[in-house]
């Protein structure tokens, strides 16, 4: 007999406004622990000095993971000139210093440099792997961290303010391995100044944003007074882009077993447009997202006039 799982088989995502130095480790356990889930995850990393959205998925939504972390998402960030740090943020020893200031004009047409697919060189404080160990443990030992650049895309980077000459006020919207503290070092590069992040905000995750985020504080006010079922987003949140088809209870029943169903010619019609128009999806992915009474039942794929399960969801009808 197997082992229970401890806690509840609480299953959903939480869109967490998530406050400044807090670790994103830090942020699942305690959240997963106001809930006594019994899985918990996240999709994407924050840095401690970051607020901002932090999916967190609870129970069966840690299946759906994976498909968030592909996806687009939006930063705010404020550069403050005159100084560059080790880790290209306020957190870092100062590394280099100026009195030059770059005007507001140059910030703007410097960013259009920006937008598209471009070669980015995470910085030497990153979780990136060298040999095993994280690079960032290499470089708070003193050792020279050299890290080759990667094919990242921005599809957006924008001036939104200056509120003095000392600072800058900038909105990107990034695809996945985006370093937003090494977009501010080359920009302070490209403009011949130097300069480094001062405040750092993710705005957006796929489809989670700033809209749908709770504070930790109201969170855990919702969760004393029992009613933590208002924090919770449904399991499909995260795979808003995957063509959904409604199947039957008997269907459902066999796609949770892991058996495969076949599908009428017309919904096979109805879905290859959709597949087709699925944005940021592999070439030949056929992913569809079975729902049964307004939950999702298994994620599957296309083939030969069938739906076959990859990934099935067993979720209580009080999740």
């Amino acid at each position: 007999m197997g082992r229970r799982k401890k806690g509840l088989p609480v299953s959903g995502w939480v869109c967490l406004d998530k406050p400044y130095d807090l670790g994103s480790t830090q942020a699942v356990g305690r959240v997963r622990r106001l809930f006594d889930a019994q899985k918990a995850g996240h999709a994407g990393t924050l840095d401690p000095l970051a607020t901002g959205i932090l999916p967190i998925a609870l129970g069966e939504a840690t299946k759906t993971v994976p498909f968030l972390m592909d996806a687009a998402k939006g930063y705010s960030f404020t550069i403050a000139w005159g100084s560059s740090t080790t880790t290209q943020d306020r957190e870092g020893a100062v590394i280099a210093q100026s009195d030059a200031r770059p005007a507001p004009e140059a910030i703007a047409e410097a960013l259009k440099r920006f937008v598209g697919e471009i070669q980015q060189v995470p910085p030497a404080y990153s979780a990136i792997k060298i040999d095993g160990e994280r690079a960032y443990d290499l470089a708070r030992q003193g050792e020279t961290v050299e890290l080759e650049p990667r094919t990242v895309r921005i599809h957006d980077a924008r001036l939104a303010a200056t509120p003095d000459r000392d600072h800058a006020c900038i909105e990107i919207d990034c695809g996945k391995g985006t370093y937003v503290r090494a977009v501010a070092r080359d920009l302070a590069a490209m403009l011949g100044v130097e300069g480094h992040v001062a405040e750092l905000r993710r705005t957006r995750v796929g489809r989670f944003g700033e809209m749908q985020a709770i504070s930790m504080e109201k969170l855990e006010e919702l969760i004393h007074k029992g009613a933590s079922s208002e924090a919770l987003l449904p399991v499909e949140t995260a795979l808003d882009d995957i063509p959904a088809l409604a199947v039957t209870t008997e269907d459902a029943f066999r796609l949770k077993q892991g058996r495969p169903i076949v599908l009428l010619p017309r919904q096979v019609e109805t879905l290859r447009p959709a597949l087709a128009a699925r944005s940021g999806a592999q070439e030949g992915d056929r992913t569809v997202l079975a729902m049964h009474d307004g939950q999702a039942a298994a994620l599957c794929e296309m083939r030969a006039g069938k739906l076959n399960p990859t990934r099935v969801f067993h979720i209580d009808a009080g999740d």
